[in-house]
């Protein structure tokens, strides 16, 4: 199964990474579109699939005008805290470290309602996907590829957030940190790819709207996308991306599916 990559969309076709250089191929030896072997296609879950935003945007009316700057710093402190956790060697799951990144947006937020705690744990566990989620799964199905979550998410959440977003037919693996107890971006995280799936990471195509996951990725030796979904300046960070994109129908539109 080859993707073919266009000058457009392909922002790095003058200068690759030479880890991912040596593995693209111009299928007729000449310059121009590059083909790519791609027989799975992996995404985050959080941020990429599901939306983070959903559970403060839903409450809205309760958090107040700020419930926009309230989500990021949840967001943040959650990945911060997956992030020092496993540098620290103190690993908790998913569902625990959102619930601390919350008592910390909640108090930055001079928010103190046990109510309003429960209910946006509660939604996060049943959070929604993003309304373009299920026809690209679709697509990349039709097309003969096998679909998967690769995420930090501990696999309760992980289960709970497939099934409330109706994505669990559409997906063939759903890979959780669980069982090593480290977090994304340390390089044992994508090696459970190949270790459940039996797939190269010469031809996985990886997915992600964050952008340090994006990078720890192709760094890893997948083939990215990253889904800058919201304009933001590139991370400084070793991995060349294969493509970038605003929304999870690029991904289906790159591989021609």
């Amino acid at each position: 199964m080859c993707a073919s990559i266009s000058a457009w969309e392909y922002p790095y076709s003058c200068g690759i990474a030479g880890e991912l250089e040596a593995r693209l191929r111009h299928c007729d030896g000449r310059a121009g579109p590059v083909d790519l072997d791609i027989r799975a296609c992996v995404f985050d879950a959080y941020g990429t699939l599901f939306d983070v935003n959903g559970p403060a945007r839903r409450f809205a009316g309760e958090i107040g005008d700020k419930w926009a700057s309230f989500s990021q710093t949840w967001r943040d402190k959650q990945l911060q805290y997956t992030w020092l956790r496993t540098m620290m060697g103190t690993y908790k799951d998913f569902r625990e470290v959102t619930a601390d990144a919350l008592d910390f947006a909640m108090e930055a937020n001079g928010l103190s309602d046990p109510g309003l705690r429960a209910r946006l744990l509660d939604l996060y566990n049943k959070i929604d996907a993003y309304p373009d989620a299920a026809d690209t799964l679709k697509a990349l199905k039709a097309s003969g590829r096998t679909t998967a979550i690769l995420s930090n998410g501990c696999t309760p959440m992980l289960s709970a957030g497939v099934t409330a977003s109706g994505l669990g037919e559409l997906l063939d693996h759903v890979i959780s940190v669980d069982g090593i107890k480290v977090n994304k971006p340390n390089p044992r995280v994508y090696e459970l790819v190949e270790e459940q799936m039996s797939v190269k990471p010469s031809n996985v195509l990886f997915v992600s709207s964050n952008a340090w996951d994006a990078h720890a990725a192709a760094h890893f030796g997948f083939n990215v996308i990253w889904l800058n979904r919201t304009g933001q300046p590139d991370e400084r960070l070793p991995g060349a991306f294969a493509a970038r994109g605003t929304q999870l129908a690029d991904v289906a539109k790159f591989l021609k599916a």
